[in-house]
């Protein structure tokens, strides 16, 4: 059985960009139901070693429900992870010089991910990863989509293009919140981690493993 991992900050933490408000409706209910309905879907089957398989089998199986409600509870939790109240600032290290590279510097990058974000037609998210080529590379998702799946592809940071994750503090101003989102919010931290493991440096974030019963 799957569980609903707990936020890493309390709900005020990432106020006021994201208002304790949203973060009670989005992780508690939102992303509850997901983890739920994967329970839910998968009982009486033998149990899966990860949430991280769960999604791979389901794309290749053409399980559209699983698919889309574990791929919505892995991704979830990554956004979770992707923010931190003593988010924003300048990536340094390895991953400050690999997003100059890329694109110039952390400015370049925010103008990327907000049009990449703003510009993404209905719901999504919006990722910045890294290519087994070595490079960065700015992409959104469709609905569920998640690179969790998507060989060649580590995801660094995500956030959340559903109307759930920003219309109780920003209404139809998607394009605000990105921008405010991206100036405070980014975990660089796990995203230098997550960086590391896509050059094979340690093992990438992973949802955690399932409970006996």
């Amino acid at each position: 059985m799957f569980i609903l991992p707990d936020l890493p900050y309390p709900y005020e933490a990432l106020h006021p960009t994201v208002s304790a408000r949203t973060l009670h409706f989005h992780h508690d209910k939102h992303h509850a139901a997901y983890v739920k309905t994967v329970n839910d879907l998968l009982a009486g089957e033998a149990q899966s070693t990860s949430l991280e398989d769960v999604v791979r089998s389901a794309r290749g199986s053409d399980n559209a429900k699983l698919f889309n409600n574990a791929a919505q509870a892995w991704n979830h939790a990554f956004f979770w992870n992707s923010m931190t109240p003593e988010g924003g600032g300048e990536p340094g290290g390895e991953l400050g010089r690999a997003i100059a590279e890329a694109f110039g510097g952390l400015s370049q990058l925010a103008e990327a991910f907000v049009t990449e974000g703003a510009g993404h037609f209905a719901s999504g998210w919006v990722w910045l990863a890294a290519e087994a080529s070595g490079g960065l590379k700015v992409l959104s998702t469709h609905d569920a989509g998640t690179l969790a799946s998507t060989p060649g592809s580590t995801p660094l940071i995500v956030c959340d293009l559903w109307e759930h994750a920003y219309y109780l503090d920003y209404q139809n101003d998607r394009k605000g919140f990105l921008a405010k989102w991206f100036d405070t919010l980014p975990n660089w931290s796990f995203a230098e981690a997550q960086w590391r493991a896509a050059r094979g440096e340690g093992e990438p974030w992973r949802y955690p493993a399932p409970l006996a019963g």
